[in-house]
C-alpha cells in the first residue's frame, strides 16, 4: 500500500513551498520515500532503500530514549527568524545562509543576530551555507557570522567541494561540518581522508537507511549530526532511529523540521519538547493522510518514479 502526500511549508525552504513524498506500507510499518522532485532515479534509489528498511522494521536497538534537536531557521527576515526560534523550543538553532536570489551577507548577519537575541546568551548557533560560497567568500563570511553569533558552534558545508572545505578549515577558527560532501559524493570518506571537516552530517534517506548510516558513522571517525530532508514524521522517525543508535551523540540533531510543515501524516507528530525528540513509534493517521493527499496527477507522477527506481534496483 502507498499514499502520496503534498504538504505546504510554513515558509519557503530550499526553494520549495510544498513537500511531496510517498508513504510505503511494509510488513511491519510505514516508510517514507521523498526524494526531491529534481532527483533522477539513480539519486532517488538510496532514498527508496531507506523507506523499505523502515517499512520492514529493520532498525537497530536504540541506545537512548530522547534525541536533542535544533530549530531550523530558513533564509527569512530577522523578524521571522526571531519568531521561529522562540516558537521552536530548542536551545540550538541552525540558520540557513548564503542563499541566492536576492539575499546578501548583510541579510545573513541580521538573521543570525536575531537568532542570538531569541536564543539568549546560552544557546548554540550553527549556520548552513549549502556550498554557497567560494573559498574567499567563506573565509570572510564565517568571520563576520561568528562575531554576529557571539561564537558559532560550527559552519555546515561552506563550500561545494571537499578540497575547498579542507582549505577553509585550515584558515578559520570555527569548526566545519560536511553534508553534501558526504551524501552526494561517490566516496563519502574523502572528507575524512583530506581532513576537510570536524563533524559529519548524515541524512538517512539520501544515504540509504539507518544501518548504512551507522556504517558510515563508524568508518568516518568524527562526531555525527543526524539531519533531515524535511520529511513528515514517518521520515523523521528514521533519522531519530539513527540518532538513537549512535554510540555517541555530541551535538543536537537537525530533526525538528516537522515544525516547517503546515500539516503532517502522523497521529502524534514528532515535534520537540524542551529541545528533545522522543524515541518512539510513529503511527500513520488515516484522516491526516486523506487531508494531505496529493492530486491524481501528482500521485501518477510518484507512482511512475517508483516504478523506474524499482526497476533500476531490480525490485
Amino acid at each position: 500500500m502507498t499514499h502520496v502526500f503534498s504538504i505546504p511549508l510554513r515558509t519557503t525552504f530550499r526553494g520549495i513551498t510544498v513537500r511531496e513524498g510517498m508513504l510505503i506500507r511494509g510488513a511491519v510499518g510505514w516508510g517514507e520515500w521523498s526524494p526531491f522532485l529534481e532527483y533522477d532515479s539513480e539519486v532517488a534509489a538510496p532514498w527508496l532503500q531507506c523507506a523499505l528498511e523502515a517499512a520492514a522494521g529493520d532498525w537497530p536497538t536504540p541506545l537512548r530514549d530522547t534525541v536533542p534537536v535544533n530549530v531550523t531557521v530558513p533564509a527569512c527576515s530577522p523578524e521571522q527568524a526571531h519568531e521561529i526560534v522562540r516558537a521552536g523550543g530548542c536551545t540550538t538553532a541552525k540558520v540557513k545562509v548564503a542563499e541566492r536570489g536576492g539575499r546578501t551577507l548583510a541579510d545573513d548577519i541580521a538573521r543570525v543576530e536575531a537568532v542570538r537575541d531569541a536564543l539568549g546568551a546560552g544557546g548554540l548557533i550553527r549556520v548552513d551555507a549549502n556550498g554557497g560560497w567560494d573559498l574567499d567568500e567563506a573565509t570572510r563570511a564565517i568571520g563576520l557570522l561568528d562575531r554576529a553569533a557571539g561564537g558559532l558552534e560550527y559552519v555546515e558545508q561552506p563550500c561545494e567541494s571537499v578540497e575547498e572545505l579542507a582549505a577553509v578549515r585550515r584558515v578559520v577558527d570555527v569548526r566545519i561540518a560536511a553534508d553534501e560532501s558526504i551524501r552526494r559524493a561517490a566516496d563519502p570518506y574523502r572528507v575524512r581522508d583530506l581532513a576537510a571537516a570536524d563533524i559529519a552530517v548524515l541524512k538517512v534517506q539520501p544515504l540509504g537507511g539507518v544501518r548504512a548510516c551507522l556504517r558510515i558513522a563508524e568508518d568516518i571517525g568524527m562526531p555525527v549530526v543526524v539531519s533531515s530532508a524535511v520529511e513528515s514524521s514517518i521520515g523523521i522517525a528514521a533519522g531519530v532511529a539513527l540518532a538513537a543508535a549512535l554510540p555517541s551523540l555530541e551535538h543536537a540533531c537537525g530533526l525538528a523540521t516537522v515544525q516547517l510543515l503546515s500539516d503532517d501524516v502522523a497521529i502524534s507528530p514528532l515535534l520537540p519538547v524542551d529541545g528533545m525528540l522522543a524515541v518512539r513509534p510513529v503511527e500513520v493517521d488515516d484522516a491526516a493522510v486523506a487531508r494531505v493527499s496529493a492530486s491524481p496527477a501528482r500521485r501518477a507522477h510518484w507512482e511512475s518514479r517508483l516504478r523506474a527506481v524499482r526497476q533500476d534496483l531490480g525490485l
